[in-house]
C-alpha cells in the first residue's frame, strides 16, 4: 500500500468504471475504495469483466452518505482532494500530494456536487487541450492516481 491513499466514488453509475477503478487502485497500492451513493460494489460481473480480480485484493467499504464519509476521514486527518473542473480548482501537476490523502471521484455526468467540493480541501483537475471537457472517470483517475503516486514529494 502507498501512504494512506484512498479513492471515494461518489455515484458512480458504471460499474465497468468501478471495475476499472478497482484494477488502477490495485497498480497504485490503494488501501481502501469507498462506493458512495449509488455506486456500484461487488461482486457483481461486469465489476469483474473489468477488474480481472482487483475487487478481491483492494479494500472497499460501501457508505451511502458521502458528506458523512467526508467528515469521519478528516477527523481521521486524511486530506480530501476533489478531482474535478471547477472555478478554484488547481492544475493536477501544481498539487504536492502528502498523505494520508483521500481522492474523490464524481459521477460520469454530474461530477461533484457542490455541496462536497466545497468539504473538500484542494480540488485538482486535468486541463483538457482537445474539445471535450473531460476524460472517462476511470481514465481521469489513472492520470491524476499516477501522479499523486510518484509526486516527487512523495
Amino acid at each position: 500500500m502507498v501512504k494512506e491513499f484512498y479513492v471515494i466514488c461518489d455515484n458512480i453509475r458504471s460499474l465497468e468504471n468501478i471495475g476499472s477503478i478497482f484494477r488502477t487502485s490495485d497498480a497504485l497500492g490503494v488501501a481502501k475504495i469507498y462506493l458512495c451513493g449509488i455506486s456500484g460494489k461487488p461482486p457483481h460481473h461486469k465489476i469483474s469483466k473489468t477488474a480481472l480480480g482487483a475487487e478481491e485484493t483492494v479494500s472497499f467499504e460501501y457508505c451511502k452518505q458521502i458528506g458523512r464519509l467526508i467528515d469521519k476521514l478528516k477527523r481521521d486527518k486524511i486530506e480530501i482532494v476533489a478531482l474535478e473542473q471547477a472555478e478554484n480548482a488547481i492544475s493536477y501537476k501544481k498539487f504536492n500530494s502528502e498523505f494520508p490523502l483521500a481522492l474523490i471521484l464524481g459521477n460520469e455526468v454530474k461530477g461533484i456536487s457542490k455541496k462536497i467540493l466545497q468539504k473538500s480541501d484542494k480540488i485538482i483537475f486535468l486541463p483538457m487541450r482537445g474539445k471535450k471537457e473531460s476524460l472517462n472517470v476511470s481514465v481521469a483517475f489513472g492520470v491524476a492516481g499516477y501522479y499523486i503516486v510518484n509526486n516527487k514529494n512523495n
